[in-house]
């Protein structure tokens, strides 16, 4: 399969969408089973693509201090490039990202009332607790999970190990935002007092969902191919390498092919490098100039900044500030 079949359908034009009329047969990428959920349920459409550019946004902030900082490319259907073509924890961690991203802006949107076919989560399972009673509008996360497994899974509809692979993950995404919602409650009474407290079901900050899914790409479990004769054919799946390890779960991430280095520009794994990326000459981290540079040495140059300063308070109401001028010493791999 070529790789702009194998990456998730984020090009540009798709993402960007928004407060334009959307046509459907206007998305690049779309097969043809994502083709039919558009038309059908064309007014989330929007929400959906909020969600893989919130993915992707979040994917960045994550991965910003790493030799691979989740670049996307302007004029490919596939933006990650080559990237996503190998069976990579990163791979894993974008389809991941993506998926919670879709369930995520979904769910919010229906629950602040812009589509017709969703709205508010009514199943609630008996009174929340003493002095407390169920209200305002709880998010109705099992509708967003639905529609990110219908659209992001249509892809994954090979017998083979990717699509295992990019199910599973696509899977632990939506779980994450599943195993992440919790009651938000606001106090009614005299004189601010608690007599009552309204609650309802709320999802998280996305950055949440974004930590919890870069520990568990710290933690991914590698794999391997194993093929099964079965009546449709050859079917692949997928085994835990190692079996003296923990098997992962449906909440773990899991990849079989080892990533790249992405230490020197590589178009044929989609590497940057990271030459004249900006490091922390301070850390002993990846995000530190010895590991960031990969032993290359880095540079330092001094700029100036405008910034506001000495910053005054007046009754009633505004601040005034200076302007100071301060020099940054700024490090750069070589």
């Amino acid at each position: 399969m070529q790789g702009s079949e194998r990456s998730l359908a984020l090009g540009q034009q798709y993402t960007s969408l928004g407060s334009q009329p959307l046509l459907c047969g206007s998305i690049p990428g779309l097969v043809p089973k994502q083709l039919r959920f558009c038309r059908n349920y064309i007014e989330i459409m929007p929400s959906v693509a909020e969600g893989v550019k919130l993915g992707i946004q979040e994917c960045q902030h994550q991965f910003r201090g790493r030799r691979w900082n989740c670049t996307t490319i302007d004029d490919s259907l596939a933006i990650f490039g080559p990237v996503l073509d190998k069976a990579t924890r990163e791979s894993a961690f974008v389809h991941a990202i993506a998926s919670a991203g879709v369930a995520f802006a979904v769910t919010r949107s229906c629950a602040e009332g812009t589509s017709t076919i969703c709205g508010c989560d009514s199943h609630h399972k008996g009174p929340p607790g003493e002095g407390w009673k169920w209200g305002g509008c709880s998010e109705d996360a099992d509708f967003g999970v639905l529609v990110s497994r219908e659209f992001a899974d249509a892809r994954e509809n090979r017998p083979d190990a990717r699509s295992a692979m990019n199910k599973h993950n696509n899977e632990a995404g939506r779980t994450t935002i599943l195993d992440h919602m919790h009651l938000k409650c606001k106090c009614h009474g005299l004189s601010g007092s608690c007599e009552v407290k309204t609650c309802w079901w709320a999802q998280p900050d996305f950055r949440a969902i974004g930590d919890f899914l870069k520990d568990k790409y710290d933690s991914a479990s590698e794999m391997v191919v194993e093929k099964h004769r079965e009546s449709r054919g050859w079917v692949e799946t997928l085994r835990a390498k190692y079996a003296l390890f923990k098997p992962p779960t449906e909440r773990d991430l899991v990849y079989y092919e080892n990533s790249p280095n992405f230490c020197e520009p590589n178009p044929e794994t989609g590497s940057f490098g990271t030459r004249d990326r900006t490091c922390n000459v301070t850390s002993h981290g990846i995000d530190g100039c010895d590991l960031l540079c990969c032993g290359r040495g880095h540079n330092t140059r001094t700029e100036k900044r405008k910034e506001k300063c000495h910053c005054i308070f007046h009754w009633c109401c505004y601040v005034s500030c200076q302007e100071c001028v301060r020099i940054y010493d700024v490090h750069t791999c070589k």
